[in-house]
């Protein structure tokens, strides 16, 4: 555990102002790394996690990532490779949306992919409208060819970042967002896109997550990451597991269970739900009641 005497000692060092806030303690305008501050994230964080807020990779950087990626990302039948029982996640995303949810109408996809989760979730609706947001204009294509040859309705098409894109309020019946969440950074950042999450929910309507995840302390973090790496190494070798661990590191900001089930509670939702979680990997949602029912 990061001692009171190693707090002051590192705010002494670097001029860090520490922010107490959920289940993360976060290190903001650290100037120049060091040993202490190093201990710590990989104490606290994990060895797959330690790099600070503010040397994460852009929003550009990680477009970049994905832009010759496509392939990666469409295959229906396995899903990703580098997610934990991601066909499971799929399948219980589809299922629980489509039967918490009367009559869905419209679907947001938060960083859609290649389209894998709606065109799971169409297993289980016989159609509807959807829009399809990321940050990669290939996705994007990708995606709204794979939907549209089995949806008969609309499929919009919005490239960038969520946070800064307008979509239409309480305009959604389900809102998926499947290993996007995990690039967000500091708290600010976290509840201003579950509040807009919450925003765009239409009444009775619903959120499902399928997302990397950290732990609350130390030592569960690292057997977690040591887990995900045997599987990492099983299913791709010593040099996936760590090209993947590197990628984690450069552009990935995930927050615990916990923190997110309960910021999703804090904006607004009635009910929140987790569905399975394994290793690094968690699903989970939350239903908005519609009061005027």
């Amino acid at each position: 555990m990061f001692k009171d005497q190693r707090k002051e000692k590192c705010k002494a060092a670097f001029g860090l102002p520490f922010v107490f806030s959920g289940f993360d303690l976060q290190l903001y305008s650290c100037g120049g790394g060091g040993d202490i501050v190093k201990e710590y994230l990989l104490n606290r964080r994990g060895k797959a996690m330690a790099t600070q807020f503010e040397r994460k990779a852009s929003v550009e950087a990680i477009k970049s990532h994905f832009e010759n990626d496509v392939e990666r990302f469409s295959n229906l039948e396995t899903g990703q490779k580098s997610i934990i029982d991601s066909p499971l996640a799929m399948d219980l995303v589809a299922r629980s949306a489509s039967g918490s949810t009367a009559n869905i109408r419209r679907v947001l996809d938060i960083g859609c992919g290649a389209g894998n989760y709606t065109l799971k979730l169409l297993h289980y609706v016989a159609s509807f409208h959807c829009d399809l947001l990321d940050l990669s204009r290939p996705m994007l294509e990708k995606a709204h060819e794979r939907i549209s040859a089995v949806n008969t309705g609309s499929v919009r098409l919005f490239q960038g970042d969520f946070r800064l894109i307008e979509l239409e309020e309480a305009g959604y019946d389900v809102i998926l967002a499947a290993a996007v969440l995990h690039h967000l950074r500091d708290d600010d950042d976290w509840a201003a896109a579950f509040r807009k999450i919450f925003r765009l929910t239409a009444p009775g309507g619903s959120v499902w997550i399928s997302d990397l995840v950290s732990h609350e302390t130390g030592p569960v973090q690292n057997l977690m990451e040591e887990r995900y790496g045997v599987y990492l190494s099983t299913v791709g070798g010593e040099e996936y597991r760590a090209r993947v661990f590197e990628d984690i590191d450069r552009e990935d900001s995930p927050r615990p269970v916990p923190y997110q089930l309960d910021l999703l509670r804090k904006v607004g939702f009635d009910h929140v739900e987790l569905l399975h979680k394994n290793s690094c990997f968690a699903v989970f949602g939350a239903i908005k009641i519609d009061y005027n029912k």
